[in-house]
């Protein structure tokens, strides 16, 4: 049991979910005080997702980050959020270059990190690197449609599988993913009816985001839930707070009161003893 008294997730809790059709949450989160959030709120995981080189550093794409990065903001969200099972996403190039290198990156997330399991982008090209990982007792995560890793190769940020033919790839590399032991896929900006059609006919769940409905769980990034942005949200985010314009609100009346001299007022500052402060005006006299 959790300190919340909710019996922490595993793999095997995952699969008798989608066997009782109880449907999973998931949130990206990518630092201490938001993984304390969403622990605190009770969701079923949380993805530390490589989109935090949009999202927090200011990159164009997820293509600049690096395990190093994966590793540092796994471990504050692991620090903020101790009893969620956790997923670390394989960043760029940490699984392409060779299998030891590939589990000895995915390694580092769970050893060095905590993370409970990695995310691994890719169909039936991944996986000679899938099997690899699951030889070293490492659960992963699939995640297939949109790949951002992938975003020049793809032409950029687009629904994927709207044809027939890549609709029955992204369907077949679902069924491939699963034979090879991943125990849930991520499905990503793709049509809903072909990610429930992949979801009916998967034993292992599917987290959908741009997916529809149709899918045995969502997940959203913490910062487009809340609203802690004010860039460009897309079609498949709802919004279920707007703290951004709050955030600035809160900050330029500070910086107003600050300027003003209304803050710090009384209660926000020490004082000291009367002898001691008289003490020190006589130190302080010619």
């Amino acid at each position: 049991m959790t300190e919340n008294g909710r019996t922490k997730m595993t793999t095997v809790k995952l699969q008798e979910m989608k066997a009782n059709k109880r449907r999973i949450s998931m949130v990206t989160a990518y630092d201490y005080p938001t993984a304390r959030v969403v622990e605190e709120a009770g969701v079923d995981l949380i993805l530390v997702g490589d989109s935090l080189g949009m999202v927090v550093l200011g990159h164009e794409t997820t293509l600049p980050v690096t395990i190093d990065d994966m590793v540092h903001h796994t471990k504050a969200v692991k620090r903020g959020a101790p009893n969620t099972f956790v997923v670390a996403d394989m960043p760029f190039l940490s699984a392409h270059v060779s299998i030891a290198e590939t589990v000895r990156n995915a390694g580092c997330l769970i050893q060095e990190a905590g993370a409970d399991a990695v995310k691994l982008e890719g169909g039936r090209e991944m996986l000679e690197e899938i099997r690899a990982l699951l030889k070293a007792n490492i659960p992963v995560m699939g995640h297939l449609g949109l790949t951002p890793q992938a975003v020049n190769r793809l032409g950029g940020f687009k629904l994927q599988g709207k044809d027939a033919e890549s609709a029955k790839r992204i369907l077949h590399d679902a069924i491939l993913l699963q034979e090879a032991g991943c125990f849930a896929i991520v499905l990503e900006l793709v049509p809903a009816p072909l990610a429930e059609m992949i979801s009916e006919r998967l034993s292992i769940p599917t987290i959908g985001i741009g997916a529809g409905a149709g899918c045995d769980g969502q997940v959203l990034v913490i910062h487009d839930l809340l609203g802690i942005t004010n860039q460009y949200i897309p079609r498949f985010v709802k919004q279920y707070a707007g703290l951004y314009e709050t955030m600035v609100d809160a900050v330029r009346t500070y910086a107003q009161e600050v300027r003003e001299g209304t803050f710090p007022g009384p209660d926000h500052q020490f004082g000291m003893k009367e002898e001691v402060i008289a003490a020190l005006k006589r130190e302080l006299q010619p």
